[in-house]
């Protein structure tokens, strides 16, 4: 295992920009920007020298300008729970494939560090090149090259990518999803996506192209397992995919049933009906399989997880009630009626 200071020590930086900051005080810009600190816990960061600018220890009145690097040392940055649960199910000279549980970062951010995928594959192995990305709550497979050079040809091999997702409602015919993504104006969350399928009225301008290929595995009452194949790799493509076609992911705070559920939780408000409502602790979206031609030998490789236990326990449970047929129709990811869609 693989220990450094390098590694155990966090810096965290962020350059200021006319859009972000400048102008702000330091300390009001961290209070708006990192709220899993309060002011008085900014302030006492600030004090202990852990902020800098331009590598130069600030004090909380210091106004940031354009251009200006912010950096912050942590000495003792909380991380929230996650599962650290994840193995390596393939592996030869030039890569790994790995699989990780559903409540576990991969890459650090905000007040992940320690508590992620990137973090423990470092410890244990050294330097490593994830090549994909998962969310944090999507369980499954991934892709880490073991040097640069793989790491370059694995970016330029194209993958079969296959997803199993549980949504609210009966899945049952294929969907070709073409279209567009783009930011979702009428969702209360700035960061949330919509896509729009190709040959809407109006045409939709701008925005990333994405496509997905959606098929129904089984249907039990108010519940269905897809298999998702993404042909784009687009942020949240295939969560907002779903969302927006009116079938939300079970579990899902931010494209599920009730979007403010994501709000309550980021001001710590979530409660049991909520809880309740998502009918799943985290988002039911597992990363089942990769197929891929091996860029170095030439052979095809392909690996499958098995779904997940609490997968199998949802899915084992599902069933509707009239109250969940209540909150499915008002659902507000179905802004379009699906039958137009398939």
């Amino acid at each position: 295992m693989m220990k450094s200071d390098a590694l155990e020590k966090r810096v965290i930086s962020t350059r200021i920009s006319r859009e972000r900051g400048a102008g702000m005080p330091l300390l009001d810009y961290l209070v708006a920007r990192f709220t899993y600190r309060d002011r008085d816990g900014w302030r006492e960061r600030i004090a202990a020298g852990e902020l800098r600018v331009n590598n130069v220890a600030a004090v909380p009145e210091r106004v940031l300008a354009d251009g200006e690097v912010l950096s912050y040392h942590p000495g003792d940055l909380p991380e929230p729970p996650v599962d650290l649960a994840w193995r390596v199910v393939y592996e030869d000279e030039y890569f790994r494939i790995v699989e990780k549980s559903g409540n576990l970062p991969v890459h650090p951010v905000g007040p992940f560090y320690r508590h992620t995928l990137w973090f423990e594959l470092r410890r244990t192995f050294g330097n490593v090149h994830l090549v994909n990305r998962l969310d944090r709550e999507t369980s499954g497979l991934l892709l880490v090259a073991r040097h640069a050079e793989a790491a370059r040809k694995l970016s330029r091999t194209p993958w079969r990518k296959e997803y199993l997702a549980l949504v609210f409602g009966s899945f049952t015919e294929p969907v070709e999803a073409e279209g567009v993504l783009l930011p979702d104006a009428a969702g209360a969350v700035r960061k949330k996506r919509r896509f729009i399928p190709a040959g809407a009225a109006p045409p939709a301008a701008g925005g990333e192209f994405a496509a997905t290929r959606l098929e129904p595995v089984a249907v039990r009452a108010g519940v269905s397992l897809v298999r998702a194949l993404p042909r784009t790799g687009r942020l949240h493509q295939i969560r907002a995919t779903l969302c927006s076609l009116g079938f939300p992911l079970l579990g899902d705070k931010l494209y599920g049933p009730d979007e403010r559920i994501y709000l309550k939780i980021r001001d710590d408000r979530i409660d049991a009906a909520d809880r309740a409502l998502l009918r799943m602790p985290r988002q039911a979206l597992h990363s089942a399989a990769l197929t891929f031609r091996h860029p170095f030998t030439g052979r095809e490789v392909h690996v499958e997880s098995p779904l997940p236990e609490d997968f199998r326990t949802v899915w084992d449970r599902a069933g509707k009630t009239a109250e969940e047929e209540e909150v499915f129709s008002e659902n507000p990811c179905a802004k379009a009626e699906k039958r137009d869609m398939l």
